[in-house]
């Protein structure tokens, strides 16, 4: 056998392997060469789809929990403080908690159920009684205020800015009177009788979260107290400079609150959804690593494929004074070859569709005619993607492994060759 000479010079076993991947085969009369034989190139394809649908998957997992999350804190605050008895003094408080480290912003809030009634029609909300001139500090909902001000919400005007989608769904506009009434109510002969006051719409809220523009209202504090005759806010909300850090401030704030106050953190206040998301991403990770496997028994089955074919050849190479070492090598190369050229395929080709989903996304919407995500199913209405280097690392790992592993047994059944029974029939 005649050996092609690279430009860099590479041990025999190695050339050899490499030259079988580019697979020479035979026709009648004449010899036609190939990149790669058929069998081969279907188990680096289907390498790099494995590789490739999982890097895409996870990367829009990724995305997906960043956007909702973002969404969610652009409503909710990073800690919050919360009392059932007020907290009395809540302005010395706030001043002393935002000269702690790593606190940027503290509001006061007065949260509360209650129901919307407009012509005769009933809607449940989360109405949150605020301060606006240092909500800003905590939250993005007086920049998420698409038709008013947050400013026009002060103490006594009892104006109040609703999320859009509930506002639709009433049909309100700017300016339109609605009646507001909360379950604390008051004793009258005919028995209790929840409280119910008129509020004027003074701006619609836009968070790009479906669930919080669908049942969020928001009013002044004192206004929300007026409502259930709490006379100061029953929470502090505190924003941080770094969200991560939001489980250990509010673990140090525990342990020095008054008693009858608790802090809690936006992971505790949402540990069923993010408890849920991780687990889904655990299992898709695990369900599409099935990919990949079956191409690596693919993997398997055709370098069996080759030691059969290629009995002959390992027979000459053993006449020559080649070891079961050096044959068990070459398939060996052979078969890491192929799988490392399917993982950095399906590496880029999933990178570069996971950083451009934005794009093709909306592209195969418009051609076909149809929306992935509708806004009032799915949290968010746009299919995002996050890709992160330790999940392309980590698949990229064990789509190597996996084709280290497949290439054992065919390399060691190549070893077990015996020449004289190999060339018996040639």
């Amino acid at each position: 056998m005649q050996t092609k000479i690279l430009p860099i010079e590479l041990p025999l076993f190695m050339e050899i392997g490499l030259r079988y991947v580019r697979a020479r085969r035979k026709t009648v009369g004449k010899k036609r060469d190939g990149f790669l034989s058929f069998i081969s190139t279907l188990s680096m394809v289907g390498i790099a789809l494995g590789v490739a649908s999982l890097i895409i998957v996870l990367s829009v997992m990724n995305g997906f929990q960043k956007e909702v999350r973002d969404k969610m804190l652009s409503v909710l605050s990073h800690v919050e403080i919360r009392s059932q008895g007020g907290v009395e003094n809540w302005q010395e408080m706030a001043t002393y908690l935002s000269k702690q480290p790593h606190i940027v912003g503290v509001s006061p809030i007065l949260p509360t159920q209650g129901l919307i009634v407009r012509n005769g029609m009933m809607r449940g909300i989360e109405l949150r009684g605020i301060q606006p001139e240092s909500e800003k500090n905590v939250s993005d909902i007086p920049k998420q205020i698409a038709n008013g001000a947050i400013e026009l919400i002060q103490p006594g005007s009892f104006n109040i800015a609703l999320g859009v989608e509930l506002a639709l769904n009433l049909g309100v506009q700017r300016g339109d009177k609605i009646s507001v009434m909360v379950p604390q109510g008051d004793l009258t002969p005919a028995g209790v009788l929840p409280r119910q006051k008129s509020f004027t719409v003074v701006g619609l809220i836009d968070s790009g979260h479906f669930e919080y523009d669908s049942s969020l209202a928001v009013i002044h504090w004192q206004d929300a107290g007026a409502l259930t005759q709490n006379k100061f806010p029953t929470g502090l909300r505190i924003k941080l400079d770094n969200m991560y850090l939001a489980p250990q401030i509010s673990s140090s704030l525990n342990g020095s609150l008054p008693a009858g106050m608790v802090a809690v953190d936006w992971s505790m206040q949402n540990r069923t959804w993010f408890a849920a998301v991780k687990t889904e991403k655990r299992m898709m990770f695990i369900i599409l690593a099935m990919i990949i496997a079956v191409a690596a028994f693919n993997l398997v089955s055709t370098l069996v494929m080759t030691v059969t074919d290629k009995q002959a050849d390992i027979a000459i190479l053993r006449t020559m004074g080649a070891s079961a070492r050096m044959i068990q090598k070459i398939f060996f190369v052979q078969g890491l070859a192929i799988g490392i050229l399917g993982s950095i395929l399906g590496v880029v080709f999933g990178v570069l569709v996971a950083a451009n989903i934005d794009v093709i996304v909306p592209t195969i919407e418009g051609i076909f005619g149809v929306h992935f995500l509708p806004k009032d199913i799915y949290f968010i209405s746009e299919l995002p993607s996050d890709v992160h280097l330790e999940d392309v690392l980590k698949v990229g790992g064990m789509a190597f492994l996996l084709s280290l592993l497949a290439t054992l047994y065919p390399s060691y059944r190549a070893a077990k060759v015996k020449p004289a029974e190999a060339l018996r029939y040639e």
